[in-house]
């Protein structure tokens, strides 16, 4: 007499058939509220993760960023009249949850360069500040001051209640095409020398690129020189 067929089959079968039998005590309801309470503890945990990674005292935890600190306590975004004070993921991470996403994934470069080095003395940051702010001010432009625009935006403000040259370079750079960086430059860290010389290589670089600036807009690159020219004075 013959032996069952299934009886012959190899270990690997046998296993491969018992994972995916159904197994009678266990409820398709259940596996499916299991599933979903799985999935709420899994989104919250990520979530968790993700905005621990925003707070202040995570982005300056690594010694590179020591100097940054510094230099953003003596500026207007850290204390100021309002009380309302801005902290590194308002200015460098975005709200729209693909764009976030992309910022932390391009930011596990920085855990490279922590541990290589690369901005571990003074003398090693100065020497990388212009490529550094490069790097940001490119980012910045082609995305119109995204990060910015998390707490400040043209379309709400009162042009009315602001200090008179605060209202008059608002509203050239509204009638020119420009955004907040193309001024901003140096508004929450130290500038490099010949900062303007750089950003206009920026303004260069992004028109020969034809890179997409200002939706639907298009960009007046000579007016922003004007600007950086006469801020030399």
């Amino acid at each position: 007499m013959s032996k069952d067929p299934t009886t012959r089959r190899n270990p690997i079968m046998r296993l491969w058939d018992w994972f995916w039998s159904p197994i009678s005590v266990i409820s398709v309801g259940f596996l499916l509220i299991a599933g979903f309470l799985g999935g709420i503890i899994f989104w919250g945990g990520f979530h968790w993760t993700l905005e621990m990674t925003n707070t202040e005292e995570f982005c300056t935890s690594c010694h590179t960023m020591e100097t940054n600190l510094g230099e953003y306590r003596e500026t207007i975004h850290y204390n100021n009249h309002s009380g309302v004070r801005a902290i590194c993921s308002d200015c460098h991470v975005p709200k729209e949850w693909q764009h976030k996403i992309k910022a932390k994934v391009m930011a596990v470069k920085d855990i490279y360069h922590e541990v290589a080095g690369t901005i571990s003395t003074e003398e090693k940051y100065e020497d990388h500040r212009l490529a550094m702010a490069t790097a940001v001010w490119t980012k910045m432009k082609e995305s119109d001051s995204r990060e910015c625009r998390n707490c400040h935006n043209f379309e709400y403000m009162d042009f009315t209640i602001q200090e008179t040259r605060a209202a008059s370079e608002h509203q050239r750079a509204l009638d020119n095409n420009m955004t907040c960086i193309d001024c901003h430059q140096g508004i929450a860290h130290s500038l490099p020398q010949g900062y303007q010389e750089a950003y206009k290589k920026v303004l260069e670089d992004l028109a020969e690129n034809k890179a997409p600036l200002q939706k639907d807009r298009s960009t007046d690159f000579a007016a922003i020189e004007t600007y950086l020219d006469s801020s030399k004075n």
